[in-house]
């Protein structure tokens, strides 16, 4: 039993991070401090100090742990990280788990590509972004691919042909075909110097260079080379024109970071500006913070936007001081590895900036917020028809819905999805892999996952529990609660001849429902995401199944080296014939390893011949 008056003496005079914890061991809020001792002890001593929801959430404490950390720092990372994963009720949460585009010049090739990417490794490429969407990104790698005809392809390129032919982008004028041994790599670099440049934001210098180009070419008589630069020319001035200035003599990256509060909810605007030029802006919706105050939402928002971020600007500009600012700034200064400001604009350009993008969270804040009580009042709306329907003593609030996917009893898997209030809540969905039964046996399977379900968490009940399933599964799910002694209404999900949603099974009756209905809406997109939940869950298991192979049995070959090789070499016949040389250059390869697979094949061989 754990005694928080015993617990609260036993706290350390060091910083680090606490975890509070509610009766079912589910963590409600995750907090650092300078000195554990002293900031833990706070929350159980005299309330009146207290806001609403830090008394709430005392109410709910049932026991607490801590890490000890070496100083602030880490202690604010490891507060965020803590935050991202569990998502606690009671901590400002930003509900964005997206990563930001970025633009990759794989300059670490022969070759160098320009690529999407979500992911900045240290892998020698160059990267350049965030930028706010795909739809950014894919622009500016179309406008390149129409100024530069560079590859697509991922093939390791030496210089020399490597395919018989070149693929449709050669044909098209798209690509110099460099896979044919076309284009020699001082020509091929000239053109990624030149992209590198307009990434940079240095579009005025490319002109300039471009500009040159085609007088010179003019000069010699090399009319279509010159009608091609005139074209590119006109191109990068288009792009220019388009581009808001935000200051011609500061090329500093920079984000603006603006708040509109409402009645209940806060957005938060975040202005990106790259080289001088407003590259893009996304806005974010913070719920249930009424009773917290303007500095500490502001902390909490910019400690998870940037641990979610790869990228941060040389210059933060917020609207005011908040409690850990100096601890925030050399944490960012620590992760972009050189000093990251973060300021608070009093007057001139960038106090007219904030200003903008206050009016524009404001704006956001305001069709926000109509919009999200029109979407409420329809979904509440649904759950009181749902309980209407089914004679139900109360709403249900929060709806459990489970499925079984197999494909002929192979890798059989189950699914929960959880929904409250009418919306996903994602971090409570849990996956499981059948264990007990074998074959195709939807009954047992669910009678399993049921089982396994609310012998885990039993104080988390559902007020309904939806099955993806006709009257025997909704029968069996009936059978496991009755022997574990619990009493929650059970309805099945039955779909029509076209397998489309056609209503609900309750009480061994069929209720149909009208597509136009909120309530059929409602259980579609329920059995629709549970249905998808198990499905990823199945292929997932399926896929690395399947890629095992033979390689597997060679010692030091693990499922990256495995496939580097099979990319370098195509097939497992192409490794077989490889020579030790050509294995050891492969990506993640070293000679030990290298001489594990040369001799792997080379016994076989000798196996076959004897």
């Amino acid at each position: 039993m754990f005694n928080i008056e015993e617990e609260l003496k036993k706290l350390p005079d060091k910083p680090g991070v606490y975890i509070m914890k509610n009766e079912s061991g589910e963590i409600i809020y995750v907090g650092k401090a300078i000195s554990l001792k002293r900031r833990v002890r706070q929350y159980f001593q005299s309330s009146r100090n207290n806001t609403v929801k830090v008394n709430a959430m005392v109410k709910n404490i049932s026991e607490f742990e801590y890490i000890i950390v070496d100083n602030e720092v880490e202690a604010l990372i490891l507060e965020s990280n803590l935050i991202k994963k569990h998502k606690p009720k009671y901590n400002v949460l930003l509900r964005d788990d997206k990563q930001y585009p970025y633009i990759k010049v794989t300059t670490n090739e022969k070759y160098p590509r320009v690529i999407k990417t979500r992911k900045v490794l240290k892998d020698g490429a160059k990267y350049f972004g965030p930028y706010p969407s795909g739809y950014a990104v894919n622009d500016a790698l179309e406008i390149i691919r129409n100024l530069y005809p560079i590859r697509t392809c991922k093939l390791k390129l030496n210089g020399e042909k490597v395919l018989d032919r070149p693929c449709l982008n050669y044909y098209i004028g798209r690509c110099l075909a460099p896979c044919q041994g076309n284009v020699d790599e001082k020509t091929y670099l000239e053109m990624i110097d030149e992209i590198l440049m307009f990434l940079n934001g240095r579009e005025e210098k490319l002109v300039e260079m471009i500009v040159e180009k085609m007088n010179e070419a003019s000069r010699n008589l090399d009319f279509e080379n010159a009608a091609k630069y005139r074209d590119q020319v006109n191109s990068l001035k288009l792009i220019l024109e388009k581009q808001k200035i935000v200051s011609a003599s500061n090329i500093i990256d920079q984000d603006i970071i603006g708040m509109a509060r409402g009645v209940e909810d806060v957005c938060v605007q975040v202005f990106f500006i790259r080289a001088g030029k407003i590259m893009g802006r996304e806005h974010f919706i913070l719920s249930d913070v009424e009773h917290l105050d303007r500095s500490e939402i502001l902390s909490s928002f910019i400690k998870q936007f940037y641990l979610g971020t790869a990228y941060v600007p040389k210059e933060i500009f917020v609207e005011e001081e908040f409690e850990d600012i100096e601890v925030v700034s050399k944490w960012l200064s620590e992760k972009r590895g050189t000093k990251v400001d973060i300021r608070i604009p009093k007057r001139g350009e960038k106090s007219q900036l904030m200003e903008m993008v206050r009016s524009n969270a404001l704006n956001t804040l305001n069709q926000y917020g109509e919009d999200i009580k029109r979407k409420t009042k329809e979904r509440e709306k649904a759950l009181e028809e749902l309980a209407s329907i089914m004679e139900l003593d109360k709403i249900p609030f929060r709806i459990e819905a489970f499925d079984i996917s197999n494909i002929q009893g192979v890798e059989p898997v189950g699914s929960m999805v959880v929904f409250e209030n009418g919306v996903p809540k994602k971090s409570d969905y849990r996956r499981f892999k059948i264990k007990t039964v074998i074959g195709p046996n939807d009954y047992a399977s669910m009678a399993e996952i049921i089982k396994r379900r609310f012998e885990r968490w039993p104080s988390c009940l559902p007020d309904l529990i939806m099955i993806d399933g006709g009257k025997g599964q909704v029968n069996i799910v009936e059978r496991v609660l009755k022997d574990l002694v619990i009493d929650i209404a059970v309805c099945g999900l039955v779909k029509d001849e076209f397998h489309r949603t056609r209503g609900i099974i309750y009480k061994n009756n069929e209720i149909n429902l009208e597509e136009s209905e909120g309530t059929f809406k409602l259980i579609t997109r329920i059995q629709d995401e549970a249905h998808r939940f198990a499905i990823s869950y199945h292929r997932s298991l399926r896929s690395k199944k399947m890629f095992k192979s033979v390689l597997d049995d060679i010692n030091g070959v693990g499922d990256k080296r495995k496939r580097a090789l099979l990319k370098a070499f195509g097939s497992v016949d192409g490794i077989k014939k490889a020579s030790l040389e050509e294995l050891v250059d492969v990506e993640g390869m070293n000679k030990t390893v290298a001489v594990e697979v040369y001799n792997f094949f080379r016994k076989d061989n000798k196996k076959s011949e004897e």
